[in-house]
């Protein structure tokens, strides 16, 4: 079965974004009448229905995943057409469709120009400074998506999903504190959000495990990451990335013996006595096997993890196993 056109593109597998892009000229053919600039037009027609705008946005991403873009460039002048080719969202398509069809770097810049021209004019338009970013960074210019993104932050300091892309971008350049502090502010944002909370453990395992970091800012890390990653499930029971980051920091942590086991002057970031992380890497290894063992049978209420996660979960108790008989 399909999925919906309504579902968010980005989160759809090649193969289900595929079988989107092809309920496009379908879609296109039902709804054509629906689309008109002519008043008269929309006062004879019946109700709006504003899921079709939805599913024209949804229909311009798969079907540019895709390699269609003439069905891409139908949905984009049926929302210009209804919104006008100024509406902010409908210049970032349009951005978005010429990024897709740009076929060097030459083109690209074109389309960096006409964003930069864009912003001059309104500077308030998000959905284009977004796209303009996503452009750099695409393009490799990280330091200027970085700056962009902060700028864009300083506007608009509640946007969650740029502190993360801001985050991802810090990552990428090895500026890990960066990171931390911008996925510090997704939380203040998502305090309940567990999923970010296991990222920010990663984020602090990553740390940790960097060459040349201190013995104090190792303990620091490992600690935050332990908290991090025990929040997460507490919010979250079986969520597998917080098991998984529970397992990698207990283990090392258990792997390097007493001295990473050492306590800090400040107790904020004291690390748990051996018997505690032993317990804690037992938790974590029995509900990992027990998540691996149910979703590979695909029984009921396990079916919705990543196959990607769990092999990597797998993989990680194997080698447990495996020390445990060496």
């Amino acid at each position: 079965m399909a999925p919906s056109v309504l579902h968010p593109p980005s989160h759809l597998s090649p193969a289900e974004a595929l079988a989107v892009s092809q309920q496009a000229p379908g879609i296109l053919r039902a709804s054509a009448a629906a689309v008109s600039s002519s008043p008269l037009a929309s006062l004879l027609a019946g109700p709006e229905d504003p899921e079709l705008w939805l599913q024209y946005e949804n229909l311009i991403v798969s079907c540019l995943r895709t390699g269609d873009d003439l069905a891409a460039n139908a949905c984009l002048r049926r929302l210009a057409i209804r919104f006008t080719a100024g509406n902010e969202r409908v210049q970032a398509l349009r951005g978005l469709v010429r990024e897709a069809e740009a076929k060097n770097n030459g083109e690209l810049e074109r389309v960096l120009k006409e964003y930069d021209e864009i912003l001059e004019a309104n500077d308030t338009n998000i959905p284009v400074a977004k796209r303009r970013i996503a452009l750099l960074r695409s393009m490799g210019r990280l330091p200027d998506a970085a700056s962009a993104l902060v700028r864009l932050l300083d506007f608009s300091p509640t946007d969650a999903e740029a502190w993360s892309e801001l985050s991802d971008i810090y990552l990428s350049q090895g500026l890990y504190p960066q990171a931390i502090y911008a996925v510090e502010e997704v939380l203040v944002l998502a305090p309940n959000a567990w999923n970010i909370h296991a990222r920010l453990g990663e984020l602090q395992y990553m740390a940790a495990t960097a060459p040349g970091v201190s013995t104090g800012s190792y303990q620091k890390y490992m600690a935050e990451a332990i908290k991090r990653f025990s929040r997460s499930i507490e919010l979250c029971d079986d969520y597998l990335r917080g098991y998984y980051g529970l397992k990698l920091v207990s283990k090392k942590l258990l792997s390097n013996g007493a001295k990473a086991m050492k306590q800090a002057d400040d107790s904020e970031f004291a690390l748990p006595d051996t018997s505690t992380v032993e317990r804690l890497n037992e938790l974590a290894t029995a509900k990992l096997a027990a998540i691996v063992r149910h979703s590979t049978a695909r029984d009921r209420g396990w079916r919705g993890y990543s196959e990607a996660d769990v092999s990597a979960a797998r993989v990680l108790l194997t080698e447990d196993a495996s020390a445990i008989k060496r």
